[in-house]
């Protein structure tokens, strides 16, 4: 067991060092609605994403045979900048003809568009920076829709450093295999029960204090894991599992807002959070088996650290949540 102590730590200093606080935060997807009232006009709704208090310079780009039918409005929202516009494309509309995402390019984020039909029938596409483009074809299958919602959903927990540095406290807090697969398992019910609430406006919670306490979840946990290497107990250490499903609710309430910024479909809101929290999960299991083959390579190192050089990743994980908390707390109060 200590080997799994050794790499989960050393993947402590590596998250928390190497990811700076500008990165703490998810990777916000921009989300293109494109909605066809009669034939050959659109009602556009595009939501730029942002990042660290500005918004992403990229925009979509419609085919030239499309024209607006009155100026665009635009909102400026937390996170994100809203335009809606109406345009007109003619009586063959977007059939056939190509659109794309300026500036996605340079980016590392997504882009999620969906175009319904005035037919009622949908075609969803994922956008990624090295295809920022593709052809209108028309009404797709739902497949098209889940393999969206699921790419999302395991780039939103890989690029959610926060909640990884969750999930590896998680893993250094347990002890054993059947523990540690107990303690997983809590924290996906958890954040699963959260998400669908979140998702069907059972709970609203508003994000920025949200980020603040999610940042806090990670300095409590490094405060049991100093506790529990000095030879202490607690409720914590004896049944991690516990408070991994309580935790696991407030950051499923974090995923949820990345979920609904993204856009979700009225026609199809329960197969959409589906297949997001499944992709959230096979993210997460990415990730923890990449830590575990981490672990399996380090069994065969005689790797020993001394007492005091064993509690630095923890100390480090803690330092930087509550940098993060601090940091999150102050945009409370602008």
């Amino acid at each position: 067991m200590r080997q799994i102590v050794l790499g989960v730590s050393y993947c402590s200093v590596l998250l928390a060092f190497f990811f700076t606080p500008a990165f703490c935060h998810e990777v916000r997807p921009g989300y293109l609605e494109i909605t066809e009232t009669v034939k050959g006009e659109y009602s556009i709704l595009w939501k730029a994403p942002g990042r660290v208090g500005m918004v992403m310079k990229i925009n979509p780009k419609l085919p030239d045979v499309c024209k607006d039918v009155k100026p665009p409005e635009k909102q400026k929202l937390p996170g994100s900048l809203v335009e809606k516009r109406q345009v007109t494309c003619g009586l063959e509309g977007l059939t056939g003809k190509t659109i794309s995402i300026d500036g996605l390019a340079s980016t590392i984020t997504d882009v999620l568009v969906r175009i319904t039909y005035h037919d009622g029938q949908s075609q969803t596409e994922l956008l990624k920076p090295h295809s920022p483009y593709f052809i209108v074809t028309g009404a797709q299958p739902r497949l098209n829709m889940a393999q969206s919602y699921i790419r999302f959903g395991i780039k939103h927990i890989l690029y959610g450093i926060d909640h990884l540095l969750f999930v590896l406290g998680l893993l250094l807090l347990s002890r054993g295999w059947i523990l540690l697969l107990k303690t997983i398992t809590a924290f996906t019910v958890g954040h699963s029960i959260s998400l669908a609430l979140a998702t069907f406006g059972v709970v609203n919670v508003p994000e920025k204090p949200l980020s603040a306490v999610i940042a806090l979840s990670i300095v409590f946990l490094a405060s049991e894991l100093v506790k529990a290497q000095n030879g202490k107990t607690s409720l914590t250490i004896h049944y991690p599992w516990m408070v991994s499903f309580g935790f696991g609710l407030l950051h499923g309430l974090g995923f949820a807002g990345a979920l609904v910024q993204l856009g979700l479909p009225e026609s199809a809101i329960p197969l959409a959070l589906l297949f997001f929290n499944v992709g959230v999960e096979i993210g997460q299991i990415i990730f923890v088996g990449g830590i575990l083959i981490l672990i399996a390579s380090l069994s065969r190192m005689s790797i020993r650290l001394s007492g005091t050089w064993k509690s630095v990743p923890v100390y480090a994980m803690g330092s930087v949540a509550g940098f993060w908390f601090i940091q999150r707390l102050v945009l409370l109060f602008p």
